[in-house]
């Protein structure tokens, strides 16, 4: 089986060395392709007035200056002499829950793996405020392999992303894997940090607020907050069927 492993938070991250080592307990044929560059929070965009420098940094491994979008197309499209089976992108640093979805540059990755035809699955370690500056990826690592090894072995379709989020526990704390569908905050945690640079001039920062929602059981939120691994499905197809239908009775 080959792997290509990519991510968001860039080549040098230490959530993507630990995905390579999830990966080759899967298999011996692995590809890096990474971001040069954190590219955080760019969700599914391609770099269309940009080139696209490309930089070999050891055996399989690459470094490509744009997104991961880009990075999955250029190990598809240019790098490998044949198609990967399975993307995995990640782990990242911190959840991709809820509406993390919509935003995540991980996400974006193995959704771009699954355009191209290929099993995908995105993968999070969610870290306490107190450790954002050195987050453990030990519970990714010690449940990563299986949990997406058992996934495999529903035969999944390619139409879409396995979202795969870590608590912030240690390996042995683990409260269970749970299948979980995309929840949803009761508050945004975005809001604008105002500043002055020193001539007086305004400028602004997106920030996160530390606010903890109350979320529905069954949902990602709720399992990652209760020490669960949440394993969502994600489909390519976004259509509201449901929304369609009435929409329906009122088009001519």
């Amino acid at each position: 089986m080959r792997i290509l492993v990519t991510n968001d938070d860039g080549v040098h991250a230490a959530g993507l060395a630990s995905l390579e080592r999830i990966a080759r307990e899967l298999s011996d044929d692995v590809w890096v392709i990474a971001p040069e560059f954190d590219q955080s929070g760019v969700s599914h965009s391609l770099s269309l007035n940009d080139p696209l420098r490309l930089r070999e940094f050891g055996d399989r491994r690459f470094a490509v200056r744009g997104t991961p979008t880009d990075c999955v197309i250029m190990g598809f499209r240019h790098i490998l002499d044949a198609p990967p089976d399975l993307v995995l992108s990640g782990v990242n640093r911190g959840q991709n829950l809820a509406e993390d979805v919509k935003y995540s540059g991980t996400i974006a990755g193995a959704f771009e793996g699954a355009i191209l035809g290929a099993t995908a699955f995105a993968l999070s370690q969610a870290y306490a405020f107190a450790g954002k500056r050195n987050p453990d990826y030990s519970c990714a690592e010690a449940h990563g392999a299986r949990v997406v090894r058992q996934c495999l072995e529903a035969d999944l379709p390619n139409d879409g992303v396995v979202n795969i989020n870590f608590p912030p526990v240690g390996p042995d704390e683990v409260t269970g894997v749970e299948v979980t569908r995309q929840g949803r905050r009761d508050q945004s945690l975005l809001r604008i940090d105002a500043r002055e640079d020193g001539r007086g001039n305004p400028y602004y920062w997106l920030a996160f607020s530390r606010q903890r929602s109350e979320p529905a059981p069954g949902t990602d939120l709720y399992a990652v907050y209760n020490g669960a691994i949440s394993v969502t499905p994600l489909k390519l197809d976004m259509t509201d069927a449901a929304t369609g239908t009435r929409l329906a009775g009122h088009l001519s």
